[in-house]
């Protein structure tokens, strides 16, 4: 494929649809970009090419142009010497490369038809670049996201969650364990408060009571 349409079926490609039908997306924008990337280095080198021959072409112009002065010098002293012949033959010199001269000019305006064409498909290709490789970012991206997700679904749906979640719930339970007795301790250890200790006196003077009741019972029925 010549540089020329393979540039031109670049600029025209649909970058969406070839990557929607592409198994790989990340792949295929991958080589898209490395396609245009290695077309944009030879369009660059055909244009840098195109500017060196316009270049040699312009110093033959001007050589061309400094020989036909040449032979114009000439034809001049010859016909002031009455030798019109050599005049002549000096004239037909000049008008070969006058000749000359006019068709490397109509060489060298194709030359910049060329370059023009160049630099448009130049600017177009990098254009082109930017947007595969912007679209290179955003689909690695949604890819990267994508199999994340894929993972994390993954993950919930397996019994592996549940298995966690279950062993999770013996070790709160351990731990409510551990802290219920070592709150009972802490209880137990620590000292009664003023109103614990007149409870306590009120209900001793209460078992007392029912107790001098039980023995004036006792006393009676051995009386009787």
């Amino acid at each position: 494929m010549g540089i020329f349409s393979r540039t031109r079926d670049i600029i025209a490609a649909n970058f969406a649809d070839l990557i929607e039908k592409a198994e790989d997306p990340s792949k295929m924008i991958r080589m898209i970009i490395l396609e245009m990337e290695e077309t944009l280095v030879e369009v660059r080198a055909s244009a840098a090419r195109t500017i060196a021959d316009q270049k040699e072409m312009r110093r033959h112009v001007a050589k061309l142009d400094r020989l036909q002065a040449d032979w114009a010098d000439k034809a001049q002293l010859a016909l002031s010497k009455d030798r019109e012949d050599l005049a002549r033959a000096a004239l037909v010199e000049k008008r070969k490369a006058s000749d000359m001269a006019g068709q490397l000019a109509s060489e060298i305006t194709v030359l910049d038809d060329s370059l023009r064409a160049f630099e448009a498909d130049i600017e177009k290709l990098q254009t082109r670049l930017r947007e595969a490789r912007s679209r290179q970012t955003a689909i690695a991206a949604r890819l990267e996201s994508a199999e994340n997700r894929v993972k994390l679904r993954t993950l919930l749906a397996s019994e592996r969650v549940d298995e966690a979640m279950a062993r999770f719930d013996t070790l709160e339970r351990r731990v409510d364990f551990a802290e219920g007795r070592a709150d009972a301790l802490s209880l137990a250890d620590s000292p009664p408060n003023l109103a614990d200790e007149i409870a306590a006196l009120a209900a001793g003077d209460k078992v007392d009571e029912e107790l001098a009741a039980m023995k004036r019972q006792l006393a009676a029925k051995k009386e009787g």
